[in-house]
């Protein structure tokens, strides 16, 4: 059967979403699957990005529920053949999570963590995780409303603190006034509850890997960021070995039988490396790897076609990686047709 492969998250703007990385490694396979863009918002870049895509279409904000994402799906099933997908945006993976099962029913494919991984990475459990698995992890406080958040950093008196949303935005504030001025942006887009996290000094590294059925390491490669946006996304890094990072990877996957693709977010400081965020997905720099001869998206669609794929850790340290903004120029048409059939969807 001809694959047909749907990814979301191909906006690819400032806060770039991993979709058109993913979509770039799999142009990459010979011979080429179809691959087709799944998107919440017309302007995101990759709607107009067809050398990437064959094809892409509008989903229903997650918000709506399952049903309204899963009608959307088999609409969209019967018009390119849609018949495996990896979702890429935390705002959407509770969902596909939770009903991978009716999606295999309807003819969609997934390869990803079970209810009970996915819950053992929620930022609000991190620390407890992060002391099983071997490593440090930032003081972190979970708050569902402004007058909590308020009172517990009164108590606290130390800044800076790092506002965090439960699935996006994190910022650095130096003030209660600022604090309340974040996280009221942040809730209003995100909702409770908010985090508010010790800010940990030191280097940021992160590793992307992808384990299979069993939880057993497939591929890892580690990176140093160097330059980032506002909102901390990577601009530029350079890939590192880090055997201490090694290990936290390693233990990752063995304590929780991890299945699928992952980011490890840490701080590395002469404390010792301290666990951030875990990210159940791949990132936006996935591309990164596969430059460096380990296609992550290929070897998924390998393990669940077939069971399981060759081991790939060997990569050269010292690579870096830039980020650089472009410019695509096509028909106001293709804008307009995106909104109307985004106002006949209701989406």
């Amino acid at each position: 059967m001809k694959k047909v492969i749907g990814i979301s998250g191909i906006n690819a703007t400032d806060n770039p979403g991993p979709g058109c990385g993913i979509a770039r490694s799999l142009s990459e396979i010979s011979p080429r699957s179809s691959v087709i863009g799944l998107s919440y918002d017309v302007n995101d870049p990759g709607n107009y990005l067809l050398g990437l895509f064959d094809n892409t279409f509008l989903l229903p904000y997650p918000n709506r529920g399952w049903e309204s994402l899963k009608s959307s799906l088999v609409e969209i099933r019967s018009k390119s053949g849609l018949n495996f997908l990896i979702p890429s945006l935390d705002v959407e993976m509770p969902l596909m999570i939770k009903y991978q099962n009716d999606l295999a029913a309807i003819g969609v494919g997934t390869f990803l963590p079970n209810e009970e991984q996915f819950n053992l990475r929620s930022k609000d459990v991190l620390p407890s995780l992060a002391k099983q698995i071997g490593c440090l992890c930032p003081e972190t406080k979970v708050v569902h409303s402004i007058d909590d958040m308020v009172e517990f950093l009164k108590k606290k008196n130390d800044f800076p603190v790092i506002v965090k949303g439960k699935y996006y935005s994190a910022y650095v504030v130096y003030s209660i006034e600022a604090a309340i001025i974040r996280a009221t942006e942040i809730a209003a887009i995100w909702g409770f509850p908010l985090l508010i996290q010790e800010k940990i000094e030191g280097q940021e590294i992160n590793v992307i890997g992808l384990s299979n059925n069993d939880g057993q390491l497939r591929a890892k490669v580690s990176i140093k960021k160097q330059l980032t946006t506002q909102l901390n996304k990577i601009w530029t890094a350079i890939t590192i070995r880090n055997e201490d990072l090694d290990k936290v990877c390693d233990n990752f996957t063995r304590e929780t039988k991890w299945r699928g693709p992952f980011e490890l977010e840490c701080m590395i400081n002469q404390n010792g490396i301290y666990l951030i965020e875990i990210n159940p997905r791949f990132p936006s720099w996935s591309y990164f790897a596969t430059a460096l001869g380990i296609n992550l998206p290929q070897m998924l669609l390998q393990i669940h076609d077939s069971g399981d794929c060759d081991t790939r850790f060997d990569y050269a340290a010292g690579k870096f990686f830039l980020r650089y903004p472009s410019e695509f120029v096509t028909d106001l048409t293709e804008f307009q047709n995106l909104i109307s059939h985004q106002n006949r969807n209701g989406s």
